[in-house]
């Protein structure tokens, strides 16, 4: 299995994939202190291989373990709140 990086500078996650491109779960972090899960790509070439839910899940509890109010702008992430 992939790895999930935590790209902090860039407000994301990411996982690397062989061909050298990239799933990400971006997100942006608020001004009452909370954060909004806004956007999950999953290159063609990596669907249906469970990154998009690795993603998420890593990013879920990120927000989770800091206290933070989550909010979910993208579907994908709302689905699974």
């Amino acid at each position: 299995m992939n790895n999930v990086v935590h790209e902090k500078a860039q407000q994301r996650f990411v996982i690397a994939l062989d061909d050298g491109a990239q799933a990400v779960l971006e997100y942006r972090l608020l001004p009452d202190g909370g954060v909004d899960f806004n956007r999950t790509y999953v290159p063609f070439a990596g669907r249906g291989k469970g990154l998009a839910e690795a993603l998420v899940s890593a990013g879920l509890e990120w927000a989770r373990a800091q206290n933070l109010p989550i909010q979910a702008s993208c579907w994908y992430v709302r689905d699974r709140l």
